[in-house]
């Protein structure tokens, strides 16, 4: 097996037009891997240069520096019901760097007149407000200070040159990231009273897009690395493993479809003025369907989601949820819908990725208040019905946080909401106890009594629940 390296492959060199915030496996599996396809397919030409967003050690940076910076990345999953097996050799990062050790090597990359865009992941706690970070500390702490920081040094060397803005595009998982971030970078230009000419310029010449990304990561496969070195020739420790399927939405400036054509290398990169629309789709398709099967699903005793789907009661109820209640209350056209709906659901039968239930499940309360709940509003508001399968799974989430569901299961959410779920079941006034849940104002933002249907309708499903079982109350609503 050989080693990976410059020696061993060829590694064209490139010119750093990206500076890129975040050295995890999602960016390097995403978007690295468009920019290499995009690359290597001759509509761009472009090297990209990692940054650590946050101090700490430097294991991967080492890493990569003994590979000369060159990875696989290998992708497996169902297309058109088949399944499709992906291997890149990903060769478009210049270098890693840490900030925090090299300041000066990560200062002149983002002064550079070849430097036109940046990429960020810094996590969805990496896009806050600190007042009064250090906008002169070598780096500042919070990402959007080292942001404010970057552009306000560019402004001064390049004395205002609009043609020396950047593209920022910030991939975190958060509403309106893009625009966040440069919400933030003005409120710290106003804080520091870095001047009016320098915020004229971030707004004119700088351009922040918000965006949508979509590809389930899990990272380096540790339990078969092995037999996947052995299949790629090459001793790869920076492997990373993830979903063929991919989308990466970009909302904001038009400009960007020029400066990032990967949608003309065949990628799935899709440009708008507006991505809030697409996003709402996405999440009630995609990541409601995943909120709504977990209580589900764990109840059944399935551990992944391919578990899920291979059980016909559980399939039935996703795709009838998605069918009946989530698509019906979407304002686009159905055909376009349904074919849209088919290729996220399709994902849900992928055999080569394990995605446990356990970890979908993470703040369930939350995510199914923002996922779901919009769901069952609709169908009362537009079509004056309840979401029967999307309420059950809201019932099914109840009975697996009170400790009375069939199966053993620690909640990793808030532990004051699920500690008052806990403590206020009744078992003798279940529809009580609902409404108490329901009506709790510390764990809901929402009115979920904006359907009259609801308390009721919960009630009974727990009480399916829990008197004779998730399978037999699943199958009676799935037939109904």
């Amino acid at each position: 097996m050989k080693a990976l390296n410059a020696s061993t492959v060829e590694k064209p060199a490139l010119p750093v037009k990206i500076l890129q915030f975040g050295e995890g496996n999602f960016l390097r599996a995403f978007v690295d891997w468009m920019i290499d396809k995009a690359n290597q397919a001759g509509k761009m030409n472009h090297g990209v240069a990692i940054v650590q967003p946050i101090a700490g050690g430097d294991f991967v940076r080492d890493l990569f520096a003994k590979q000369d910076n060159l990875y696989h990345v290998y992708l497996e999953g169902i297309k058109d019901k088949q399944p499709v097996k992906e291997v890149a050799l990903v060769k478009c990062i210049t270098g890693v760097y840490n900030p925090y050790s090299d300041y000066k090597t990560y200062e002149s990359i983002f002064l550079s007149e070849e430097l036109e865009m940046i990429v960020s992941n810094t996590t969805e706690a990496g896009i806050r407000y600190e007042e009064g970070d250090d906008l002169n500390a070598e780096p500042p702490a919070s990402f959007p200070a080292k942001m404010t920081a970057l552009l306000y040094k560019r402004f001064k060397k390049f004395n205002g040159d609009a043609a020396r803005g950047l593209s920022i595009i910030c991939c975190e998982l958060i509403e309106d990231n893009g625009s966040t971030l440069r919400q933030y970078v003005l409120q710290h230009a106003a804080y520091n009273k870095l001047g009016a000419d320098f915020e004229q310029w971030v707004n004119s010449h700088c351009h922040f897009y918000d965006t949508l990304v979509d590809r389930i990561v899990p990272g380096f496969p540790k339990e078969n690395i092995q037999e996947i070195q052995a299949e790629i020739g090459f001793e790869d420790n920076l492997v990373v493993k993830g979903e063929y399927f991919h989308v990466w939405a970009i909302g904001g400036d038009s400009s960007i479809k020029q400066k990032l054509p990967l949608d003309q290398a065949g990628l799935n990169v899709l440009f708008m003025d507006d991505i809030r629309e697409f996003r709402a789709k996405k999440v009630r398709i995609l990541n409601g369907s995943h909120t709504g099967m977990v209580p589900v699903a764990l109840q059944l005793g399935c551990a992944t989601v391919m578990d899920a789907f291979n059980t016909p009661e559980v399939e039935k109820f996703i795709n009838k949820m998605v069918s009946d209640e989530t698509l019906p209350v979407i304002n686009e056209d159905p055909e376009e819908l349904k074919k849209f709906a088919g290729k996220i659901l399709e994902r849900f039968y992928n055999p080569y990725l394990k995605h446990y239930l356990k970890d979908i499940s993470l703040n369930s309360l939350s995510k199914w208040e923002t996922r779901n709940f919009p769901t069952v509003k609709d169908n009362y508001t537009k079509l004056n019905k309840n979401a029967r399968l999307n309420t059950f799974s809201f019932a099914a989430l109840l009975v697996l946080y009170s400790g009375k569901s069939a199966v053993e299961f620690t909640p990793n959410d808030t532990p004051e909401f699920v500690e008052f779920i806990r403590n206020s079941f009744d078992a003798t006034n279940v529809k009580g106890w609902v409404e108490a849940v329901v009506k709790n104002k510390k764990i809901w933002k929402e009115d979920f009594t904006v359907s009259p249907f609801f308390i009721d309708e919960v009630t009974g499903s727990v009480s399916a629940i829990l008197n004779n079982g998730m399978k037999a109350a699943l199958t009676e609503l799935i037939n109904a």
